[in-house]
C-alpha cells in the first residue's frame, strides 16, 4: 500500500500518479476536505501554471533541484493531464494560466473525482501524528489508529496559510526520520513599513517600479500594482520581493518609482510647464491627472509642502524634490504579514537529501516528498502550483 499525506495540490496529483501503478493508494488529509488551500489560489481563480515555468523562477538552496521534475512534467503536460481530467484552461497574456470557468473549485473537483474513479483511499480529518520506519516498511499514527504502508510520500505542505490549512506537520514528520529542515520564512507576502504616510493612502492602487534595497543595496526588484494598505504595501508588485524581506536580517528601503515610463528630466519640465499654465492651483491639486489625487497630496506632504500653498510659489529646489519623491517615493520597512497572510513558506526540507530524479530519500529507502515542504518555492504567478504538480507526479511513479 501507498499512503500519500497531505491532500493538496501535490498530494492529489502524488496519489493520482501512484494509483496508475498501484492497487491499494490512501490519501489521508487533516482538514475536512482536500484542496482547501487551492480554493483561495488566484484569488479564488486557482492560477495553476505559468508557461514560463524554469528553474530560475524558484528559490531555495538548490534551484536545478526542480528541474528533473519540470522535465518529466512541464507545463504542456500539465495542460493536457487536467484536460484529460475534463479541464478546460486558458492561458493570460503574461503566461499565467487559469481554469476556463475561472473557479478554483473546477480544479479541486475534476482532482477529487479522479481520486474516486480510480479507487483512492481517500480519509480526511486525518492527522498523522507520528511516522516510523518499520522492517516492513512504516507505520503512521493517526490519533489512536494505526495504518501500516509499504512506501509513504509526505506532502503535506508547508507553514503558508494557516487559515486555510497550513501546518509545520511534514517537516516534524521529516524530522523525526533524521532529515533536516532549513529556517522557514513567509513568501509571497504583504509587507508592512513606516505607516506615517502609506495610512492615508489605504485602498489606493498604482502601477509602480520597486526597488527592495538592504543596507542601500538594491536586492530586489519588479513592477507592476502596488497596494496601499494601513500598514504598508501589498499588492503582484510586492509578493515577489517579499521573499528578500522576509530573510533579511534588517535595514530594508522600499523605493516606489510611482511614474516608471517618464524619467526624471521629463517629470521636472511637466511641473514646470504645469506651474506656467495653471499659477492659480493650489499645491492639493499639482499632481492632479498624473497619480491618484490621494498619492498625489500624500508626496507633496512627504516632502514637506503644504497642500494649501499656490503652485506659483514653489521654487526650482521644490519641483526638483517633488519630481524626486515621485520616482523615488521611499518607505522603510518593518517586517512581513507573516505565515497566515503569506501564500507559500520559503525554505523547508533540506533538497540535498532526496534524490531529484526520483524525490526519494537519500536517508531512508520507500520514502518521498513532494510540493512546498522541501525547501523549493516560486516567484508569483502559478510558479507553485506547478512545482507542486511536477513534483507531485514525480513522486508519484512509484512501483
Amino acid at each position: 500500500m501507498i499512503a500519500v499525506i497531505g491532500g493538496g495540490a501535490s498530494g492529489l496529483m502524488a496519489a493520482l500518479t501512484a494509483a496508475e501503478h498501484n492497487d491499494e493508494v490512501v490519501l489521508l488529509e487533516r482538514q475536512p476536505r482536500v484542496g482547501r488551500k487551492l480554493l483561495s489560489t488566484g484569488n479564488g481563480r486557482c492560477n495553476l501554471s505559468n508557461i514560463n515555468a524554469a528553474p530560475q523562477k524558484y528559490h531555495g538552496a538548490d534551484v536545478q533541484f526542480v528541474q528533473p521534475a519540470l522535465a518529466a512534467f512541464g507545463v504542456p503536460d500539465t495542460i493536457e493531464y487536467f484536460r484529460g481530467l475534463g479541464l478546460l484552461t486558458v492561458c493570460e497574456a503574461d503566461g499565467r494560466i487559469y481554469p476556463w470557468s475561472n473557479q478554483a473549485g473546477s480544479v479541486v473537483d475534476v482532482l477529487r473525482l479522479a481520486a474516486a474513479g480510480r479507487g483512492i483511499s481517500l480519509r480526511t480529518d486525518c492527522q498523522v501524528t507520528a511516522l516510523r520506519q518499520t522492517a516492513a516498511g512504516f507505520a503512521l499514527e493517526l490519533g489512536e489508529q494505526r495504518l501500516l504502508a509499504d512506501k509513504v510520500i509526505v506532502c503535506s505542505g508547508g507553514l503558508a496559510g494557516g487559515k486555510v490549512g497550513g501546518s509545520g506537520s511534514g517537516y516534524e514528520l521529516l524530522q523525526g526520520l533524521g532529515h533536516t529542515c532549513t529556517r522557514l520564512y513567509p513568501s509571497l507576502v504583504q509587507l508592512k513599513t513606516d505607516n506615517t504616510f502609506v495610512r492615508a493612502l489605504k485602498g489606493v492602487r498604482a502601477d509602480a517600479r520597486v526597488t527592495l534595497l538592504e543596507q542601500g543595496t538594491p536586492v530586489a526588484k519588479n513592477s507592476g500594482e502596488v497596494q496601499f494598505t494601513e500598514y504598508g504595501v501589498s499588492g503582484p508588485a510586492i509578493f515577489d520581493i517579499s521573499r528578500a524581506a522576509a530573510v533579511s536580517s534588517g535595514g530594508m528601503l522600499l523605493s516606489l518609482d510611482l511614474l516608471p515610463e517618464i524619467t526624471e528630466p521629463e517629470l521636472i519640465f511637466l511641473l514646470q510647464q504645469r506651474q506656467r499654465m495653471l499659477p492659480q492651483l493650489q499645491c492639493s491639486d499639482f499632481l492632479t491627472g498624473m497619480l491618484h489625487n490621494r498619492l498625489g497630496q500624500t508626496l507633496l506632504r512627504y516632502v514637506g509642502i503644504g497642500l494649501n500653498t499656490g503652485i506659483s510659489e514653489l521654487v526650482e529646489g521644490q519641483l526638483r524634490r517633488i519630481a524626486y519623491a515621485v520616482k523615488h517615493f521611499e518607505l522603510a520597512v518593518t517586517g512581513t504579514l507573516g505565515f497566515d497572510n503569506a501564500q507559500v513558506t520559503a525554505g523547508g526540507i533540506k533538497t540535498e537529501e532526496f534524490n531529484p530524479q526520483t524525490l526519494e530519500s537519500r536517508l531512508i529507502p520507500g520514502l518521498y516528498a513532494a510540493g512546498e515542504v522541501l525547501d523549493i518555492d516560486g516567484d508569483c504567478g502559478g510558479y507553485n502550483l506547478q512545482w507542486a504538480w511536477a513534483s507531485g507526479r514525480l513522486a508519484g511513479r512509484i512501483q
